[in-house]
């Protein structure tokens, strides 16, 4: 079975007409001033793995226009009994779902439950393959800051490897030309990063990444990862972390990003992360108009 229309797995294979459309009619939405696409229908948040933006603002997004929503975690459900995905797919499918919001751990599987359940299904992140409503956020972000993807140079910095967010913001940069340059340690960001997308480059060089860009993107760098990899906290922060000083190299009008949770002290610092240049704070509220055109799309109503 293919996936039901309306399906969002990932940016990959969304092309760049589509990815415009959904964009420009999230700049349409506002959650202040309720639209009833979704009225009466049903909304599951199936989430594997714990979640606060994403799953808040899908929620927040899909009751701003109207419909009915219902959180299923694992903890507390059957999923902690042992059921498995495709027979927890059909019972929501059963009980009268219309849209199912997916988190899993393991990478494929909103795509093996859209194969199996004929509605509409919303990949939220899994495992370290992609999670394309973030990417999809964080490019509003990008358009609303700099008006046009053209001519644009995008750093990312921290753990490319382990991050899906990275994977699917690569795509779809990468989709309207944008120069991607990715920077960490070897162990966090492979040359072999560098074949995800067209167009990619890996420095290990903050300064080679900063300098020219338009936009800095910081990713999450959990500790016990650095200390699992060997890699010394001190001398992540001494050649990595965000400063002032060194947002200083990036151009003067660069906005600095993060998907969250930011480790403030590690990733960047609480000036960086509270600064005029910062958009973490836009880029989370961004992410219900976002949605909300997401879902619209689920149900056939993004016209």
């Amino acid at each position: 079975m293919s996936p039901a229309r309306g399906s969002l797995l990932g940016i990959e294979h969304l092309d760049a007409a589509e990815i415009l459309r959904i964009l420009k009619f999230a700049r349409r939405m506002n959650p202040d001033k309720p639209r009833p696409l979704l009225k009466g229908k049903r909304v599951v948040l199936l989430f594997y793995e714990a979640s606060t933006r994403t799953r808040s603002s899908f929620e927040i997004a899909a009751k701003s226009m109207g419909a009915h929503t219902v959180l299923i975690q694992a903890a507390g459900s059957s999923i902690e009994k042992g059921e498995s995905l495709l027979d927890t797919g059909y019972t929501l499918r059963a009980v009268g779902a219309d849209v199912i919001v997916i988190r899993h751990p393991n990478a494929g599987a909103p795509h093996v439950m859209a194969r199996h359940i004929d509605v509409p299904v919303i990949n939220a992140g899994d495992g370290l393959h992609e999670h394309p409503s973030q990417a999809l956020l964080d490019a509003y972000t990008i358009l609303h800051n700099k008006r046009k993807f053209q001519g644009l140079q995008v750093a990312i910095i921290g753990d490319i490897f382990h991050s899906r967010v990275a994977r699917s913001a690569c795509h779809l940069l990468s989709k309207f030309g944008v120069k991607v340059i990715l920077c960490g340690p070897p162990e966090l960001v492979p040359d072999i990063a560098a074949t995800l997308a067209p167009g990619l480059r890996v420095t290990r060089h903050l300064e080679d990444a900063l300098r020219g860009s338009d936009v800095v993107m910081l990713l999450r760098v959990q500790k016990e990862r650095l200390s699992g990899l060997k890699i010394d906290l001190a001398d992540y922060i001494a050649r990595y972390q965000m400063t002032l000083t060194r947002l200083k190299m990036a151009k003067k009008d660069a906005i600095v990003m993060h998907p969250g949770p930011i480790i403030r002290g590690l990733e960047l610092t609480s000036e960086v992360a509270d600064g005029v240049l910062s958009r973490i704070l836009e880029e989370v509220k961004n992410g219900v108009p976002t949605r909300m055109a997401i879902l619209a799309r689920a149900v056939g109503k993004m016209r």
